[in-house]
């Protein structure tokens, strides 16, 4: 008489990576992320630009405005990135590309914020030493 030994199931078997998710699940969770965070997005910029309005004879509060607005896109970055990391331990494909484009998207619009805040504010000229003298000419008393 012989003793057979009970299989145990596999122990991965109802975690998210064990198995790839079903293609139509994945697209359509890829269509509705990507609407619903274009509009997040959306909204969002809209709030800010139109604090950004309300601010225009208050050069800090417009400053703040853009500031915030950019900060904000930085975390909507590093989440839209978050997403993309469970997406792919989920093993959704679609969802991971379409994360990453929304990503690619928002890191050109985050680059070109920077950019644009950066060409207005510029760094301010260095200070001349203590002895300086203005050279002018003629005057022979040039450094």
């Amino acid at each position: 008489m012989t003793h057979t030994v009970p299989e145990h199931p596999p122990l991965r078997l109802g975690r998210p990576w064990s198995t790839r998710t079903p293609l139509g699940a994945d697209i359509a969770v890829a269509v509705f992320l990507f609407i619903g965070e274009a509009a997040v997005f959306l909204g969002m910029t809209f709030t800010y630009a139109l604090e950004g309005w309300a601010a225009q004879d208050d050069p800090a509060g417009l400053d703040a405005a853009t500031l915030a607005d950019i900060a904000w896109m930085e975390r909507f970055l590093c989440v839209m990135l978050a997403f993309a990391a469970l997406a792919l331990l989920s093993r959704a494909p679609w969802t991971v590309v379409s994360h990453l484009v929304v990503a690619g998207i928002v890191t050109v619009l985050l680059a070109s914020a920077q950019h644009d805040y950066d060409r207005a504010h510029p760094a301010p000229a260095p200070t001349p030493r203590a002895g300086y003298s203005p050279c002018y000419s003629g005057s022979g008393t040039c450094d």
